[in-house]
């Protein structure tokens, strides 16, 4: 047996845990616009982008051990309960994409993330997302808490991130801002 597959059955992971990555914010996935995912204006769909950030969200899932494998391991899985996009820049076709993930808070069963994708050449902001995510237990379907080393790597990955600031997209409310509403204006 390899000995990193050894550790992580220690773990209670039948399968190895990759290192975990203590950035802040972990700046790992990378996409780009497919074409089947641009609609007749020309640009990416509105459901795409929830495609994309769901990609993101895997790929921060697999850092803290509980991705499609966890599942397929029938460990556990883990639901959205919650999500909000803003969509802040048109994305074309073939635009690379580049994402970026805070752990803004999380308890014994749930993680609260935020996603920023970001042009990956120019930088500009293109869109974000706001998830609140539960653990499930395979077996009953039901919230159930982290394992150990999820927790662990949660709590390791909530440290780095707490001197982060507070995205400024999230915990937003949908509404339509009005002129009387001290906007001074259009939003």
């Amino acid at each position: 047996m390899p000995q990193s597959l050894g550790i992580s059955v220690l773990m209670g992971f039948p399968y190895p845990l990759p290192p975990l990555d203590l950035s802040a914010p972990p700046d790992r996935h990378r996409d780009v616009a497919r074409a089947e995912w641009i609609d007749p204006n020309g640009h990416m769909n509105v459901g795409y982008y929830l495609v994309a950030f769901d990609l993101a969200t895997d790929e921060f899932c697999h850092l803290l051990g509980v991705d499609w494998d966890y599942t397929k391991h029938k460990l556990g899985m883990s639901f959205v309960l919650e999500a909000h996009v803003t969509y802040d820049h048109e994305v074309r076709a073939g635009d690379p994409l580049r994402f970026t993930t805070q752990l803004l808070d999380h308890d014994a069963k749930r993680m609260h993330l935020f996603h920023s994708m970001y042009h990956a050449e120019e930088g500009w902001l293109a869109a974000t997302n706001e998830l609140l995510i539960m653990h499930i237990d395979y077996a009953t379907r039901r919230s159930a808490p982290w394992r150990q080393e999820t927790a662990r790597r949660l709590d390791a990955l909530a440290a780095a991130h707490k001197t982060l600031p507070m995205p400024q997209k999230a915990g937003r409310v949908i509404s339509i801002r009005r002129r009387d509403e001290g906007t001074g204006g259009t939003p």
